[in-house]
């Protein structure tokens, strides 16, 4: 099967590297939402339009159908829709993650495979969730993923919404198979996270806005951020000041997006309402949430969009 973007010739997939190490996926990955028209039907124009943005401003990666993406409540067939979508919308210019874990390995293997035929460099794999399988199941089942697909998996650490934490032991021994080559990592566990830099090359990179940098300058291959649905350029400016050698300018520039990091991630709503919510009142594609998800208030959206222009006024 021929594969597309960075995924599409193996030197390809390990050439761009960091200060840290390789980055198979890019540095600045954005965990995009998904727009839905208003009628809540999958907006495909609107994907292609927000992905040629994101990538336009930064972003050399996109995970699709991730927790921000609304993974829980699209079908199969809108989850390959829009990875085909927006595989037109960006070509070659960034690498395509999609996001396909379920509860269910089966399930899981396929969509992989959907997956892949549709176009996307790598697959975001969740811990399985809701029946918190033992360590010993939960690595058969990420091996049973790398070894069904010809994708690189990229295991998505999420204890916190899947009640099964991927301990550092067990990302040890994944990291041997050829195809298991990064960890999204959100299980708020720097020691645990060094532990596994420090003995595999797996390369990491925060699903926690507040971590950017500080995973970053711990040796982490960058990030897949859900507030660069709105600031691409900001965070990746924080990259981009470390690798120039200017620690204290990215201190600032993390600094500096803190008050929106909390208010779109920290403040008692899921980051893909907030991300909605301040699309919107920037004109750019969102739509609705899906139920059992609601929408944020005007006060909340009048809130964010006051942090956001605070920010990129000094950016």
């Amino acid at each position: 099967m021929e594969l597309h973007g960075r995924a599409a010739e193996t030197d390809r997939m390990t050439t761009q590297g960091t200060a840290q190490g390789t980055a198979p996926f890019g540095r600045a990955l954005c965990a995009m939402i998904t727009p839905f028209t208003a009628a809540g039907t999958l907006d495909l124009d609107g994907a292609r339009r927000l992905a040629d943005r994101l990538v336009s401003e930064g972003c050399d990666g996109l995970v699709l159908s991730g927790t921000t993406g609304e993974s829980p409540t699209t079908t199969d067939a809108e989850k390959s829709a829009l990875v085909r979508a927006v595989r037109e919308a960006v070509g070659d210019r960034a690498s395509i993650v999609a996001g396909v874990g379920t509860a269910d390995t089966r399930h899981t293997v396929e969509l992989a495979l959907e997956a892949e035929k549709a176009g996307a460099d790598g697959l975001l794999v969740v811990t399985p969730y809701y029946s918190r399988p033992p360590q010993e199941a939960v690595e058969a089942h990420f091996r049973d993923i790398a070894d069904a697909s010809g994708l690189p998996l990229v295991l998505y650490d999420i204890p916190g919404r899947t009640g099964t934490r991927i301990e550092p032991a067990t990302m040890i021994r994944l990291a041997e198979h050829p195809r298991i080559v990064a960890v999204k990592d959100c299980a708020y566990d720097l020691l645990g996270t060094q532990k596994v830099l420090a003995r595999t090359e797996l390369a990491y990179y925060t699903g926690c806005d507040e971590y950017v940098l500080a995973l970053y300058a711990s040796g982490g291959a960058g990030y897949v951020s859900t507030v660069a649905n709105v600031a691409p350029g900001h965070f990746r400016s924080i990259l981009d000041a470390f690798d120039a050698g200017d620690p204290a300018l990215a201190a600032r520039l993390q600094q500096r997006a803190v008050p929106l990091i909390e208010s779109m991630m920290a403040a008692g709503l899921p980051g893909t309402v907030t991300s909605k919510a301040l699309l919107g009142r920037l004109g750019l594609p969102s739509g609705p949430v899906r139920a059992p998800l609601r929408p944020a208030g005007r006060e909340t959206a009048d809130g964010l969009l006051a942090l956001y222009e605070e920010l990129v006024s000094v950016s």
